[in-house]
């Protein structure tokens, strides 16, 4: 996705009513104020704010709707500054037509009840209530945005720096922020499916329909053509990039390796040519020599792939990709995996994948080890071995079912322990709720055999994209 092109934008804009104005002095400008404050907290977030200001009456509410339409903004946070009609809200949400998010934010966690009682002019205490009273219009404008089927979220809490409130704000802008990503990557579905898995068929319009994007279909072909163009200076390049990114074993021949660099360098051609933001693969194979050669020596350079942003899923499992996408946009990164083997003496399952891994989130450096067999595929060649970086983890699973699609999410720990030297990527995890629970509730909501594990805990923020996508998030511990 080009950023330049379709940057993220957050729209901001306060409410206040222009009749109070003349009767209270200095009202409107310390209301300004209030979200001057939250603009910069949201400029810190690192999102690109276009702020309507202080919308006051209807008419600068439609202005206000056609500016936010106008510049393409991704989703609202709509601050309340003190009563305000709803004729002043509705227009804008309205026009823009986005999520969008009320911010009932006090400008202090109390009143100093005893400072106010003690003002002896009423008109200024009335004005200085009016400077405190964000929750009032609140019940109004979520009356007109359920009879107008407005979909909104809230949050409530102050504009003091250690409100919890604003770990809620900087999620929500987190989220939006992976909404805009989702809508506009471009994966590519090279290949076919594995024969036989009938849990990681897809529906591909419904992914259209929930996370936007494109799919783009891609042969083998092609791939082995771009390999068959690469120059031995580029594969002498990617050869070393190899041993600063992985462990190389000593096993690894120089040949293995520079056909995997061969690989690597025409992958990435393929991702520019596409402009990629995540891929799948699976192709048996069989019987052309050159495609052989081509999925044979695929793993190193979708590793690389898969930890520079572009996550790849093999056995072209979409939903998963997605799944990895959506980590991966996260900061979290999104590694390929399934179900290994259940430890019930050390309570920890055992979960990792053959082929790509991200070694971003690796424990340590990433091995590449040779294998005679790829087990369940056609071929022999290198392969990666990791676990993910101990401490707090998150899986995710894109769920297909009648109906549409849905996000399931557990929170665990990886943790360190002997792992199934095999060349894969392996991890072992345990889970608040003991892993047989875990195992028996993850598998009760139908998700496909694979998923992706990111690291630190963030079912918060996936709830929270769930409920900007208009789809449900099942947690299960």
């Amino acid at each position: 996705m080009d950023e330049q092109k379709y940057p993220f934008k957050v729209g901001l804009f306060g409410i206040g009513l222009d009749t109070y104005w003349p009767q209270f002095e200095g009202l409107k400008q310390r209301l300004e104020g209030y979200l001057a404050t939250v603009h910069k907290r949201i400029d810190q977030y690192g999102a690109e704010v276009v702020c309507a200001g202080l919308v006051d009456s209807p008419e600068k509410a439609f202005e206000a709707g056609h500016s936010f339409r106008q510049q393409d903004v991704d989703v609202i946070f709509l601050h309340v500054t003190t009563y305000a009609l709803s004729s002043t809200v509705l227009p804008v949400v309205q026009r823009a037509d986005v999520p969008v998010v009320v911010l009932n934010l006090s400008p202090e966690s109390a009143i100093d009840y005893e400072w106010f009682n003690s003002l002896e002019d009423r008109t200024k205490m009335t004005g200085e209530w009016l400077a405190h009273c964000s929750a009032c219009p609140v019940p109004e404008i979520a009356n007109v945005f359920k009879r107008t089927d407005i979909h909104f979220h809230q949050i409530t809490g102050s504009l003091d720096e250690e409100d919890p409130c604003w770990v809620q704000v900087r999620e929500w802008i987190q989220a939006a922020r992976v909404v805009h990503t989702m809508s506009h990557n471009r994966m590519g579905c090279m290949g076919h499916y594995y024969n036989g898995m009938l849990d990681i068929y897809t529906d591909l319009t419904q992914q259209y329909a929930t996370f936007g994007g494109h799919i783009e279909h891609i042969e083998v072909d092609e791939l082995t053509e771009l390999r068959s163009q690469v120059p031995d200076s580029e594969i002498v390049e990617r050869v070393e990039r190899f041993y600063n990114a992985f462990d190389v074993q000593e096993e690894c021949s120089s040949k293995a390796l520079r056909e995997s660099a061969r690989t690597s360098v025409a992958l990435d051609k393929l991702v520019e040519k596409y402009h990629l933001g995540s891929m799948v693969y699976y192709y048996q194979g069989s019987g052309v020599p050159e495609n052989e050669d081509t999925m044979a020596t695929i793993i190193l350079g979708n590793s690389l792939l898969t930890a520079n942003g572009v996550p790849v899923a093999g056995e072209y499992e979409i939903k998963n990709a997605q799944a990895m996408k959506i980590m991966d946009s996260f900061g979290a990164g999104g590694s390929f995996t399934e179900y290994y083997a259940m430890d019930h003496d050390a309570d920890v399952v055992l979960m990792g994948h053959d082929g790509p891994g991200h070694i971003k989130i690796a424990e340590n450096k990433t091995k590449v080890k040779p294998l005679d067999t790829y087990h369940g595929k056609v071929g022999q060649g290198l392969s990666v071995e990791m676990s993910v970086k101990n401490g707090p983890v998150t899986l995710l699973s894109v769920v297909e079912y009648e109906g549409g699609l849905q996000l399931l999410v557990a929170e665990g720990r990886s943790v360190p322990g002997p792992i199934l030297e095999i060349g894969n990527t392996n991890s072992r995890y345990q889970f608040s709720i003991g892993v047989r629970d875990f195992v028996e509730k993850w598998n009760s909501h139908g998700p496909a055999h694979h998923c992706a594990v990111g690291v630190d805990h963030i079912a918060s923020k996936i709830q929270k994209l769930g409920k900007l996508l208009g789809i449900a998030v099942v947690q299960v511990c």
